[in-house]
């Protein structure tokens, strides 16, 4: 039996089935922690109920939430179980008029008084400011306010990666990087049911769900979900090219439709990611910052994306001159070395002869000593030299 039905071919949309409802009320309704930073305490947040109290208190500020989505893995998680990956953070988009730049300070500041109401009994809250909450719980804040573009983020922290995030969105020109990630789950309806049915829900009773593929066609997008398949659209339009997160489904054993097709689109998410990423610390801020994001729990899995990252780079890299390129390479190869050494996986180097002197701009990676490259292999492995 399908896991979701569509009404017409080419539809966008598609109605859940019970199965799905039922894992989305599973992610809405379970108890997610949000930790707090030094003596805080570790909230107890349910994403129903968060979600339903943003939304009133910013229609109470006069910003009319237009409906209110589940996004990203998670989306993904409902609409097709065990896949292969687990979801990690709980995107959830509220779709909002943000005619000016001063409804991105209120909105924030509904987030974080929000907060309040979800810290334990007994903690003094009259002291607490908003800036104390955000320094405690926010692990990150995003504006973006351009003519094309209007949209904030504001990411609650979770130590084991599954984060709160919370996006605010009038306007965003690509809301998806590949088809697989491109769900959207329209919440409104769960949401009502919530506030105003007192039955449980069941297979005969339940509301009426609806989701969205950004990426067009609703059952394609599922078939490739459900078969691990990998496709875009113009990926010379996404930021940072998609390059990492296709290595990432690359890993976890998806596959492009098209093998021809994808050698050509590997050169324009190349090309891309060194545009918006030119500089070596760039790259390496990004490339830490989503290592870091995307695997946790996952930790053995590291190695071998940085190495599928490292073989797309070194085959579809055009556009950089050979010392930019070599630069990018060793970066990929020395993270690769880290990781391997946080999982005590590096043999015993201590007669190796160091031949190999990294780049200065290394020695931002906390790396003190040199590297030596053992080149009897296709791609370098890093060993520490004494």
């Amino acid at each position: 039996m399908a896991e979701a039905s569509s009404s017409s071919e080419s539809s966008s949309y598609s109605v859940l089935t019970w199965d799905q409802v039922s894992r989305l009320n599973e992610v809405l309704t379970e108890a997610v922690p949000v930790h707090g930073r030094g003596n805080f305490p570790t909230l107890e947040v349910r994403l129903k109920d968060i979600v339903q109290m943003v939304r009133n208190r910013l229609e109470q500020r006069d910003i009319k939430v237009k409906d209110i989505r589940l996004n990203g893995s998670t989306a993904s998680h409902v609409l097709v179980k065990d896949i292969g990956w687990s979801y990690k953070d709980l995107d959830i988009i509220f779709r909002v008029d943000l005619p000016q730049e001063a409804q991105f300070q209120l909105i924030k500041d509904v987030v974080l008084g929000t907060l309040l109401d979800f810290l334990p009994e007994g903690v003094n809250k009259e002291k607490i400011t908003p800036m104390t909450l955000k320094e405690a719980y926010v692990q990150k804040l995003v504006k973006v306010y351009t003519e094309q573009d209007r949209w904030s983020l504001i990411s609650l922290s979770n130590n084991n990666g599954r984060n709160v995030e919370l996006k605010f969105v009038d306007s965003i020109r690509r809301q998806f990087e590949f088809s697989v990630d491109s769900f959207q789950i329209i919440l409104d309806s769960l949401l009502s049911y919530y506030d105003f049915s007192e039955n449980p829900m069941s297979q005969h009773f339940h509301p009426t769900v609806v989701g969205e593929s950004m990426y067009g066609d609703f059952t394609v997008s599922l078939d490739h979900l459900r078969n691990k398949l990998i496709a875009t659209k113009r990926p010379e339009e996404i930021r940072g090219g998609g390059l990492l997160k296709y290595c990432n489904l690359l890993v976890r054993d998806f596959r492009p439709t098209d093998e021809e097709e994808f050698k050509a689109l590997e050169r324009y998410m190349c090309s891309r990611f060194f545009i918006d990423f030119p500089d070596i610390g760039e790259q390496q801020r990004k490339l830490e910052a989503y290592l870091q994001s995307h695997f946790v729990g996952e930790e053995k899995s590291k190695y071998d994306y940085l190495m599928i990252l490292r073989r797309v780079v070194n085959e579809s890299t055009v556009c950089l001159m050979g010392h930019e390129r070599r630069q990018t390479l060793n970066l990929i190869s020395l993270t690769a070395f880290r990781v391997l050494a946080e999982q005590n996986a590096i043999p015993d180097a201590s007669s190796v002869t160091c031949y190999y002197q990294p780049a200065p701009y290394v020695r931002d990676l906390n790396f003190s000593n040199y590297y030596v490259a053992s080149c009897n292999q296709s791609i370098p492995t890093w060993l520490p030299c004494n």
